[in-house]
């Protein structure tokens, strides 16, 4: 009994251990932006150099920097027009990506859980397979028909391509397949209309899959780098995900700081919204 009692602890203390360790890999490269933003460009200078100066190496990091400053974020906020710019063009192209996936998955969705009619498994199958094929594999026809209808270079070539993502009709139809046929069905017998259901039962109960859904997306086109890079020619069009990499090394700190304010948005929903983020995990089923 002592020795089970020893290696059940043991593997316990292993496993807790392991946890832990992974937890901080993941978190490190956060810490290092969020150390870097706040170094002057002497600490910089000093970490960066074998690498940038001489091109052998190893970049050598400190975890409290010598001489803390806010100089990158004051530059950044307040000497930086450009930033505000491609931050609202993100704001912009987000928002109302959200809200196109909202208005013509939440129906299609709805249609493929609680109807039934002809082809509808044919046709959420291929549902499926659009979702599972990569950007790569759809730029080129995406940017023919985009070129056809005189939209590239314009914020719509990124958010109408995005607008009919299949993704979020695949996470709202999980949402919406776990309320009860039973409960729908009452409501019919009871003299209930189809908008009615809709709305109160489908939007009312499955709002969970629609709100995993909005979290999804948003983490996802929050930082976005192909589409407006393969789509925008004009930069001053470009969202905040295609900024950082215009900075320079010699710009270091400031882009450390752009970083950072870059990812206080993704945070606060990835926060918000986490418990309807596990749900979306569910639904899509990428967890048993």
């Amino acid at each position: 009994m002592r020795v089970r009692k020893f290696l059940r602890m043991a593997s316990e203390a292993v496993t807790k251990f392991i946890f832990i360790a992974a937890g901080i890999i993941i978190c490190a490269p956060v810490f290092l932006v969020v150390t870097g933003s706040v170094m002057g460009q002497g600490d910089l200078y000093e970490c960066l150099e074998p690498v940038f100066m001489h091109g052998t190496g190893f970049v050598s990091w400190k975890l409290i920097p010598q001489y803390p400053t806010v100089e990158n974020y004051i530059r950044l906020l307040f000497y930086s027009p450009e930033f505000f710019v491609l931050f609202w063009n993100s704001v912009k192209l987000v928002l109302l990506i959200l809200l196109g996936q909202m208005v013509v998955g939440i129906p299609a969705a709805w249609a493929f859980a609680i109807y039934q009619v002809r082809g509808k498994n044919v046709i959420f199958t291929i549902y499926v397979v659009l979702m599972l094929l990569p950007f790569q594999v759809t730029m080129l026809s995406s940017y023919l028909t985009l070129d056809r209808l005189s939209l590239l270079n314009t914020h719509w070539a990124v958010i109408l391509p995005a607008v009919f993502n299949t993704f979020p009709v695949f996470v709202v139809y999980g949402g919406f397949r776990s309320i009860p046929k039973a409960l729908i069905e009452a409501a019919r017998i009871d003299g209930a209309g189809e908008l009615y259901i809709f709305f109160m039962l489908g939007i009312g109960i499955g709002r969970g899959g629609i709100l995993s859904a909005l979290v999804l997306g948003f983490l996802e086109y929050w930082n976005m780098i192909e589409q407006p890079f393969a789509f925008l020619e004009d930069k001053t069009l470009w969202p905040l995900s295609l900024y950082l990499p215009e900075i320079s090394w010699t710009q270091a700190g400031f882009a450390f700081a752009a970083s950072v304010v870059m990812l206080i948005p993704a945070v606060f929903v990835f926060i918000m919204g986490q418990d309807y983020l596990e749900q979306g995990i569910v639904y899509s089923g990428l967890k048993g």
